[in-house]
């Protein structure tokens, strides 16, 4: 079993990495990578700044931290790649609009039930179907919210 401290952890570390892939940092934009310390060679200073947004939204919003805490344990237990699909999901997903947010809300939500052969032929019809189709679709199969 995790530790608190090691999932607040992971929790810092995913939603650094989102925000760093917001915008890009100074290394990105001289396309130098600069190796990062570890977590024990940090300053009190840098690990603070690293976990002030998360505790952050850990106060503010008790009613997630169960979710929260989830997401955390799932962070752990992921392969690196599986980490790399999360990231490049976390990075489309700030780029879309709130319409686009719906469909793939309620697309995911229709697709998590199905079987692989289910999925795979609703996402050959949704790929099939013009924007309005796609809406018509989402009002018709509405995401829960959570």
């Amino acid at each position: 079993m995790h530790t608190l401290p090691t999932l607040v952890l992971a929790m810092a570390a995913l939603m650094s990495c989102a925000a760093m892939a917001a915008s890009p940092s100074p290394a990105d934009a001289k396309d130098t990578a600069t190796p990062m310390p570890a977590w024990e060679q940090l300053t009190q200073a840098q690990r603070d700044a690293l976990i002030a947004p998360l505790r952050a939204r850990w106060n503010d919003s008790p009613e997630r931290r169960a979710r929260m805490y989830e997401y955390a344990q799932r962070w752990q237990n992921m392969t690196p790649e599986q980490r790399k699909r999360a990231h490049r999901g976390m990075k489309r997903w700030k780029h879309m609009d709130p319409g686009q947010r719906a469909q793939a809300r309620a697309l995911f939500q229709k697709m998590r039930g199905m079987s692989k052969e289910d999925r795979s032929e609703l996402r050959e019809q949704w790929h099939a179907m013009t924007p309005e189709q796609r809406r018509q679709w989402v009002e018709r199969n509405p995401p829960v919210e959570r």
